[in-house]
């Protein structure tokens, strides 16, 4: 049976997409890609249809991660049941993930680096503009996803 990831922040041409792309490459790399879909989203409408930022794909191309053009799109409350997780990069996405879904009854939302070792939110690197860190803290947290993956966690 496929089960699915949503990766969110707020426009969905940064951290998100960019936590999608990781996770996908390191899915296939375990050969676990055919059994995982991952998808991202935005919890704002600001950058509905938008491609993912330069500075995302930059740093995406520096590390050898894969990734197409695509388009910025807005979560659905009725989309809920169709992910088993719904991953934000920081508290303010949890807020507003948990107001358009209405809340969360499965225990299916979280920050991607609750499961660190270190707690944290991903800084948004459109105001940062430290997509590198971005980048370090998005491979950080995929990784902890994906040793939960392999532990039948999730």
């Amino acid at each position: 049976m496929m089960k699915k990831i949503m990766f969110v922040c707020h426009g969905n041409i940064c951290r998100s997409t960019m936590a999608e792309f990781v996770m996908k490459d390191l899915l296939r790399k375990e050969g676990l890609d055919k059994h995982w879909q991952v998808q991202s989203s935005a919890t704002s409408t600001e950058e509905i249809g938008n491609d993912t930022h330069p500075g995302t794909r930059r740093a995406l191309h520096a590390h050898g991660i894969p990734f197409e053009r695509r388009h910025a799109v807005q979560m659905r409350k009725q989309d809920y049941a169709q992910f088993d997780r719904w991953i934000g990069m920081d508290g303010r996405n949890i807020q507003n993930m948990l107001r358009i879904l209405g809340g969360d009854p499965d225990h299916k939302v979280m920050r991607l680096l609750d499961l660190t070792d270190h707690p944290r939110d991903i800084a948004d690197p459109w105001y940062t503009g430290e997509f590198e860190q971005t980048y370090s803290d998005v491979l950080e947290g995929c990784e902890a996803l994906l040793a939960q993956i392999r532990e039948g966690l999730i």
